[in-house]
């Protein structure tokens, strides 16, 4: 009988430890959608079509109808095939793109791609300069006006305007010429070598974004920032939009792209939440 009785009191609490873990989660679930609800999302990405930037070397987006109509079974159907290039459009730059030993897209921690994130808007600097360097001194001066250094683990905005010329070429690229000799007629701004070094020798950030088509500014031929950030596994994220809608700080990232195995780079869905 005292066995019996054991037993009965033993499935009680288990069953009272059920309850309460399924109303704690249901609990956190109403939590969670509470604080998402309270979120003001902003769309980082520009959408992939015929009218997408591209590097002047990368194959272009191309999307092809395989069908879209009524099916002799009395359903719409629709689908289509599309190919791109790696980089193009608003994509990320993963650390094996100008590192040997780099990650590859589908390595990339998800710890790096999400979490909280920082704005530095040069756009003043960059708007009669389209050659414009992110110096140094632009990033200490956004600390000073804040009064604190840039956050452990932050994700880096660079907000330098041009995504108001966003597609057309002319203005965002420097240039409506394709090919390898096209690479010369380069003109948009990016992050000065010196200001990548400082920021992996003195700050310690998760991921870097700008945008204009290049983490280095369109005359660069050596790349130099793309290597020394891409070398320490910060991926890059390029051709943002949006940024004017952020505050320069109090925001979190969600940058998560395809994930492609092998992949340097890929298109990125990215997206702000603000409180």
């Amino acid at each position: 009988m005292l066995k019996q009785i054991v037993l009965a009191l033993v499935l009680f609490l288990i069953l009272l430890n059920c309850e309460t873990q399924s109303k704690s989660a249901t609990t956190e679930t109403v939590e969670t959608k509470k604080n998402l609800s309270a979120k003001t999302i902003v769309d980082l990405s520009h959408e992939y079509s015929k009218e997408t930037v591209y590097w002047v070397t990368a194959k272009e987006f191309e999307l092809d109808t395989v069908f879209a109509g009524d099916t002799d079974k009395g359903f719409y159907y629709s689908a289509n095939n599309f190919t791109t290039a790696e980089h193009g459009g608003t994509h990320i730059d993963a650390p094996i793109h100008f590192s040997k030993t780099g990650q590859t897209v589908e390595n990339i921690p998800l710890e790096k791609l999400v979490g909280s994130a920082i704005k530095i808007d040069v756009s003043k600097n960059a708007k009669d300069n389209p050659d414009y360097l992110i110096t140094v001194e632009d990033l200490t001066n956004w600390e000073n006006q804040k009064g604190y250094q840039i956050p452990y683990g932050s994700i880096v905005l660079l907000q330098t305007g041009f995504s108001k010329y966003y597609p057309n070429k002319e203005k965002y690229l420097g240039t409506t010429e394709r090919g390898d000799h096209a690479i010369a007629l380069l003109h948009f701004p990016g992050l000065s070598p010196e200001a990548a070094q400082w920021l992996v020798e003195n700050r310690n950030i998760n991921a870097i974004g700008i945008d204009t088509p290049s983490i280095d500014y369109g005359q660069s031929q050596l790349f130099k920032s793309h290597v020394i950030l891409l070398s320490k596994n910060i991926p890059a994220f390029e051709n943002l939009t949006n940024l004017d809608k952020l505050p320069n700080d109090g925001f979190d990232i969600i940058g998560l792209p395809m994930k492609i195995k092998g992949g340097t780079g890929a298109p990125l869905r990215i997206i702000a939440l603000l409180d």
